[in-house]
């Protein structure tokens, strides 16, 4: 296929929901409950709210949004730590766009900016790079946070550093691993989810390979989805024949980007800068172990938690945020108390309505959510076309 638009195309789009309707109508679930798909990845879940794929799916499948942002569950403790970085006097502290307006418990680090930090918006750990080596007065301190997607292009800019002997660029690292956290959601007492459609491009890195023991321990089917119309659609009927069949396997519809074994140069980058962590903090989901990576012994160099001092305080969210159930599957956005009404993108209260990958940013913005019986705008402009960014995991 050469063009987008052989991803989108409605004829098949119709075929493959007719394929969906009849499979899910032949599955029986218990007490006639609706089939509960998960996807992992925030990408997927903004791609299925842009072209209003949850509404032409058959009654009985339920989509649950997973928790594939990791802007959504960095713990509120963890923004501490990065504004008390960034008012640090010596620092430039750079960070990903989605980064900046994430609530802390008393500032984000666009307060912070507003402040008088030095908070720079870059596009790339090079750019931070970029900025120590024209600034060495200064310390540069690069925000580095991303489930396996990122992790590559951190660790390589570290050996960049590494190479050129730049001593004033350092990370405060939260990049978190994938399928510990998918092993945490299958672990709940209160698992419901028959299937997951696997997050197309953390899966770009990692391969297929590391999602076998869903399938085999947990004998719940996985498809790697990529992330236009017909991708996710032809995922779910992927899946759908899986559980007509009986069948639980790893299968990957993201054929054309995903090898079953992964990008074996990006994996060895990581694997020398990085090491995995006993355990990290999420938003929601509570302390998982050995799902966080920090810079191993022959880095520390550039690790900003080891070069400067941080609170390093456990925050719990506001009771009125459900930012945690939500992640969890166990509630729509639309459900939370304060959705669209305390919590809206212009007054964000929790990370899920930030973030470009945020279940509730997507619910906001492309019309998906009501809540108290009133529509909550977002993101529709007059000619009927829906904006905002293609998020990836």
């Amino acid at each position: 296929m050469k063009y987008v638009d052989e991803f989108r195309d409605p004829v098949k789009a119709r075929t493959l929901l007719r394929e969906i309707e009849v499979l899910a109508g032949r599955i029986e679930t218990p007490e006639g409950r609706p089939l509960q798909i998960m996807e992992v990845c925030g990408g997927h879940t903004h791609s299925i709210f842009r072209y209003g794929l949850e509404a032409l799916l058959p009654g009985k499948i339920e989509l649950v949004h997973g928790p594939g942002c990791p802007v959504c569950v960095l713990p509120m403790g963890r923004v501490d730590d990065c504004v008390a970085l960034a008012e640090r006097p010596e620092v430039i502290f750079t960070t990903f766009g989605d980064a900046m307006r994430v609530p802390g418990s008393k500032k984000s680090l666009l307060q912070a900016r507003a402040d008088g930090a030095d908070v720079r918006m870059v596009y790339s750990p090079l750019d931070a790079l970029a900025l120590a080596r024209d600034n060495p007065e200064r310390e540069v301190v690069f925000f580095a946070l991303g489930f396996e997607t990122t992790m590559p292009s951190t660790a390589l800019t570290v050996l960049q550093a590494e190479a050129e002997g730049i001593g004033n660029f350092s990370l405060f690292c939260n990049h978190i691993t994938i399928i510990p956290t998918i092993k945490a959601i299958l672990d709940s007492p209160d698992l419901r989810i028959d299937g997951f459609l696997g997050p197309g491009h953390v899966s770009m890195v990692i391969g297929n390979r590391p999602y076998a023991f869903i399938a085999e321990h947990y004998r719940r089917p996985v498809v790697i989805a990529g992330f236009e119309p017909l991708d996710i659609l032809q995922s779910i009927w992927m899946l759908l024949k899986q559980l007509d069949e009986g069948r639980c396997e790893i299968e990957n519809q993201y054929d054309r980007v995903v090898l079953d074994a992964g990008n074996r140069q990006a994996l060895e980058a990581v694997g020398r800068v990085f090491e995995l962590r006993p355990f990290f903090e999420w938003r929601g989901l509570g302390s998982i172990d050995h799902s966080g990576l920090r810079l191993s012994a022959a880095y520390a160099g550039f690790d900003a938690e080891r070069r400067f001092p941080l609170p390093q305080l456990r925050i719990a969210d506001p009771k009125s945020c459900q930012c945690g159930e939500v992640l969890k599957g166990v509630i729509k956005p639309r459900q939370c108390k304060v959705f669209g009404t305390a919590c809206t993108p212009e007054t964000p209260m929790g990370a899920l309505m930030v973030s470009s990958e945020g279940a509730c940013a997507a619910y906001y913005q492309y019309g998906g959510g009501q809540h108290g019986g009133g529509q909550h705008g977002g993101g529709q402009h007059g000619d009927g076309q829906h904006g905002g960014a293609e998020a990836a995991e």
